[in-house]
């Protein structure tokens, strides 16, 4: 049976990234657990108890030969995973057999794995999400004094311009990226904790010597790349971790699916469209449609993430005392499917971010279409100040609005309401103005300045944080 005749993830064989999907691949998982034996030999060694540097070097030669094939045959026989890899690898090293795992729970290797993987994940997604808020980050630059229809309700609001909503979906962002790096800022290590967490077999171990322990976890700790380790654990680390990390995941989703929709909603109405490459094809019926299929995909991925934050709730909640092993299998699919969607996601708004059409003329069109009904309040602002009556001037525009409404609406014609309103006598005193007060530019508020603001005192300080951001075409994985 070749691996075309059985179920293959999508997240791994078409969507996420190569580096992500080794991240949470069986090789990384199984030469993790042999360097967590190693480093527990070599701080045990160090302080003291007997194991030779024959044993460690030993170790150290089999890090990498994981016969994964036949630790797979022993968990069949076994029905235990650690146990059956423990087995393989003391096969290997037999002179170090007698030490490896000395004092450990299975938990050791399990736990700790995940919280580097966990690690190792976040620090991937990490820059990735820089990047896109620096790609966006010059789309708003770039677009930021060009004139657009606000939305309110899906209706058409007062103008803002194409920069400033992309400054909207960069915000998200910047939140996400806050509350990830925050969550990687602050994990800990389980580290060497035995069976319930209380070290018993470490302090059996080093006769009684509690400051030992201690160093032994504070050496493997530092070892495995974490600057701290959790002081109170059962078996397992807290499962309340993975409520912060895989909801931090879920957020970065609602706000890409959010980003996403708007510019389906936008290519809907030929305003802005996603990237579309010369060969791509977009309907295998009608030829000449454009589908913002990239957008499409990450609202339907995003959809995922977002329902995955569920699950680590229940999981937290439902650990018994000191653990209890309905986690795991949970566990192995919902944390390695958050990191891998929220990498996929992450792939595809690079290659959004980068390649964003704007199409000025559409937009025009659809501002000139609504502008006259908009302006109604500059044109009431300067009749009084040319001496007319507000509420007079009120009615006099609801009249015209009305009749020009009805064209629209009813006849299906263009928009005369400035027609209308330089035609008739009551506003003769600011006919020589109107067109300045059509100025759609006039419209749009304080927002190129709002763009330059935000992108020199929010979007500035954490880009700096990446400083090794590529400029590099993001390719979409098909």
């Amino acid at each position: 049976m070749d691996e075309y005749s059985t179920y293959r993830n999508p997240l791994s064989s078409r969507y996420a990234s190569d580096q992500m999907s080794y991240n949470f691949s069986d090789r990384k998982k199984f030469t993790t657990w042999r360097k967590l034996w190693l480093y527990l030999a070599k701080a045990s060694r160090d302080l003291g108890l007997d194991i030779t540097d024959v044993q460690i070097a030993e170790m150290e030669s089999h890090v990498d030969d994981v016969d994964i094939k036949a630790a797979d045959e022993e968990e069949r026989k076994i029905k235990h995973d650690v146990m059956a890899h423990l087995h393989v690898f003391a096969t290997q090293c037999p002179t170090a057999s007698p030490i490896i795992h000395l004092g450990a729970t299975s938990c050791y290797v399990g736990d700790n794995t995940d919280l580097i993987v966990i690690k190792d994940g976040l620090d991937i997604l990490l820059p990735k999400i820089a990047q896109t808020i620096s790609r966006l980050a010059k789309f708003a630059e770039e677009y930021k004094s060009m004139p657009t229809l606000g939305f309110t309700h899906l209706q058409a609001a007062q103008l803002t311009t194409v920069g400033k909503r992309a400054c909207l979906w960069i915000q998200d962002l910047l939140m996400d990226e806050k509350a990830i790096r925050g969550v990687r800022d602050n994990l800990r290590f389980r580290g060497v904790k035995g069976t319930t967490g209380t070290q018993a077999s470490f302090l059996q171990l080093f006769q009684g010597d509690h400051e030992k322990v201690k160093q032994l976890d504070r050496l493997v700790t530092k070892m495995a790349g974490f600057n701290r380790s959790f002081i109170i654990c059962g078996q397992t680390y807290t499962r309340k971790l993975d409520i912060e990390c895989v909801s931090a995941l879920s957020s970065l989703a609602a706000s890409v699916h959010k980003m996403c929709t708007d510019i389906r909603l936008l290519a809907s109405r030929k305003e802005m469209e996603e990237p579309f490459e010369k060969s791509q094809v977009g309907s295998s019926a009608m030829p000449y449609k454009r589908n913002p299929m990239r957008s499409e995909r990450c609202c339907s991925l995003a959809r995922h993430l977002i329902t995955l934050a569920a699950n680590p709730f229940h999981t937290a909640a439902n650990q018994w005392m000191e653990r209890t092993l309905d986690d795991s299998a949970n566990r192995r699919i919902t944390l390695a499917e958050a990191f891998l969607t929220a990498d996929a996601l992450l792939q595809m708004t690079q290659n959004i971010a980068q390649g964003l059409v704007v199409y000025p003329k559409v937009i025009e069109r659809y501002i000139q279409e609504e502008l006259p009904f908009m302006a109604t309040e500059n044109i009431i602002v300067a009749m009084v100040k040319a001496g007319g009556d507000r509420q007079e001037c009120h009615e006099q525009i609801r009249v015209l609005s009305q009749q020009a409404g009805n064209v629209v609406k009813q006849q299906g014609g263009n928009n005369d309401l400035v027609q209308r309103i330089a035609s008739c006598s009551y506003f003769q005193p600011i006919h020589d103005q109107i067109q300045c007060l059509l100025d759609p530019k006039t419209f749009i508020g304080r927002a190129p300045q709002q763009v330059d603001e935000f992108l020199q005192e929010e979007v500035a300080p954490v880009l700096a944080l990446y400083p090794g951001l590529s400029s590099n075409t993001v390719e979409f994985k098909v």
